[in-house]
């Protein structure tokens, strides 16, 4: 007998408004499952919410490099907001004015 269990959503009033998920496994994975549960004394549930929270990271990982430093740009403590347009100015003055000494 092929160990299954069956993918299906329901939503259970029972279960304070939380979804049941039931999903299909080959026999090798639901072998893999138990031998984790009971090494590592979890429940199933544990191991798949566990599993999704580490799947929809490595996907918000996969976001562009653009989208993923977006809160970091301008922040490098300057607080000049044209080093990127000027910076040549900027050294250019610097080293006229440590060799003018």
């Amino acid at each position: 007998m092929i160990p299954c269990i069956t993918l299906c959503n329901t939503f259970a009033e029972g279960l304070n408004g939380k979804i049941m998920l039931n999903v299909r496994l080959n026999a090798e994975q639901e072998k893999q499952l138990k031998k984790y549960i009971e090494q590592h004394n979890v429940s199933k549930t544990s191991v798949v919410k566990e599993a999704l929270e580490l799947y929809f990271a490595k996907e918000d990982l996969q976001q562009s490099p653009y989208a993923l430093g977006t809160d970091l740009f301008g922040v490098a403590g300057s607080h000049q907001g044209d080093l990127s347009t000027s910076y040549k100015k900027k050294l250019k003055d610097k080293l006229v004015a440590k060799h003018s000494d």
